[in-house]
């Protein structure tokens, strides 16, 4: 496992190598993002009318198109330094195991005890509450490792968290909600009878599964009838991309350190976060026309909101509490399968992203869960790591593009996320294993339903 340059099997920053600031890709995008609206009168979002369910500082961040630069605070930077800098890994095995000339990398964000890349927003959201002076917060979470990390953080702080997780994860993944109790979160299964929200859906929807739509719906409610509370979100939104910057920021600064330029970036994308995180220090060299790189998104067959999704404004959640947000969206009405990535059961895309796809700064693809778990387990018998159902979809194309390589003999550098460890989702593995799993991919009819919840208001249509 030698290579002619010496490069290290894991390249590990020194910790004053560590970003001191969260880069805004916004600053550098031709094109901005579109404005969050307010549903009822249809005009950009206010601070004002922001700050009843957000922190006053993210508020700041979420607005803000044009700062390129954020400074990450000292109390921030200190948490980090617990499992930051993560390692960028040269996956050696694997390129040996296919027998490819493409020179594969990923970078490994499962090294913190909440398993995966959530833990860096986590902890700037619940710094800005705590800083606020606010009680706590609530959320939603899909797979859970959302969940987790904002419960990690509220403890480490001495916030309260409340987590609405959807209900199919919270019923495959019970060690995943018990250690979010370990933390010291109350959790909720999502839809629930204690939001009238989350009444309404059930009423809706009788014997739903849920969604990251619906979650957060009832999170948003239960923020604005408490005193002292505020929502925060895993993905999506601007300022979490912005926080999540940390990953392409040591990515970035790894790979300059050895003369390392990827050919091709690759990030599994539900509502945005890591995909986001990863790829924007690429793709403002992109935007500023100083390198060209082929990004791509890997979504699930069974939630394609970038590859059959239509790009206007929707609601970003089911029950429709939320501002409306110009993005790649199925419908806030679309429920999908119950697959097992539950973090990319979600109906839209970040508004970034949305824009970067829309603009062609990168592409989509969509994939099957059962050749997900294929590839997740090729992937783990020779790298040594259990990966996310979430990661697999990226590990799966960075498979794909690596066999290519060996077809064609091109020397490909590919970049990929793995976003966080499987050692949760035992359940989908088994079913995986026990010949049980099965593919979804929605029909058109199924999408039209979703689509037809779409506002219609001058300039929305599709």
């Amino acid at each position: 496992m030698s290579d002619k340059n010496n490069i290290p099997y894991k390249i590990y920053l020194e910790e004053n190598e560590m970003p001191d600031s969260w880069y805004n890709v916004r600053a550098d995008m031709k094109n901005k993002p579109a404005p969050l609206l307010n549903p009822g009168t249809q005009k950009p979002l206010t601070f004002e009318e922001m700050r009843g369910i957000f922190c006053d500082e993210l508020c700041r961040q979420e607005l803000d198109d044009t700062t390129p630069y954020f400074k990450i605070p000292d109390e921030i930077r200190k948490f980090y330094r617990m499992y930051r800098p993560s390692p960028l890994v040269r996956a050696y095995c694997l390129e040996e195991k296919l027998q490819t000339p493409a020179k594969i990398y990923y970078k490994f964000e499962g090294n913190n005890t909440s398993g995966s890349h959530k833990l860096n927003s986590a902890i700037a959201q619940a710094y800005y509450a705590k800083k606020q002076g606010l009680k706590g917060v609530t959320t939603e979470t899909g797979a859970g490792q959302w969940g987790t990390a904002l419960s990690m953080a509220c403890a480490y702080l001495d916030l309260d968290c409340n987590v609405y997780m959807v209900k199919c994860s919270y019923e495959q993944k019970p060690f995943r909600r018990e250690v979010m109790r370990t933390y010291g979160a109350k959790v909720t299964p999502s839809p629930s009878e204690t939001t009238e929200v989350g009444r309404k859906i059930l009423r809706e929807f009788p014997g739903t599964t849920g969604s990251l739509g619906c979650a957060i719906s009832e999170a948003v409610e239960a923020a604005i009838s408490k005193e002292g509370y505020r929502y925060v979100l895993g993905s999506v939104l601007n300022q979490v991309l912005l926080h999540q910057t940390v990953i392409g920021l040591e990515a970035k600064a790894a790979m300059d350190k050895y003369g390392i330029k990827p050919d091709m970036i690759i990030g599994c994308a539900g509502g945005g976060s890591n995909l986001g995180g990863l790829i924007s220090p690429f793709a403002g060299e992109m935007l500023r026309g100083e390198a060209d790189y082929d990004i791509v998104a890997v979504e699930p067959a069974s939630c394609p909101s970038l590859t059959r999704g239509k790009f206007v404004y929707d609601f970003c959640d089911t029950g429709k509490v939320c501002p409306l947000a110009k993005m790649y969206t199925l419908g806030s009405g679309f429920i999908p399968a119950p697959n097992h990535a539950g973090g990319l059961r979600y109906h839209g895309m970040s508004s970034i992203l949305s824009q970067l796809y829309h603009d062609g700064y990168m592409r989509a693809m969509s994939v099957e869960q059962t050749a997900v778990f294929k590839a997740a387990e090729q992937f783990a018998r020779v790298e040594g790591i259990l990966p996310a159902p979430e990661s697999s979809h990226a590990i799966k194309v960075a498979i794909d593009e690596a066999l290519k390589c060996k077809e064609t003999g091109e020397e490909k550098t590919i970049l990929f996320g793995l976003t966080g460890t499987g050692y949760f989702d035992m359940m989908a593995y088994e079913r995986f294993n026990n010949g049980e799993m099965v593919d979804y991919i929605p029909t058109d009819e199924d999408l039209a339903k979703g689509f037809a919840g779409i506002p219609k208001f001058p300039g929305n249509e599709f």
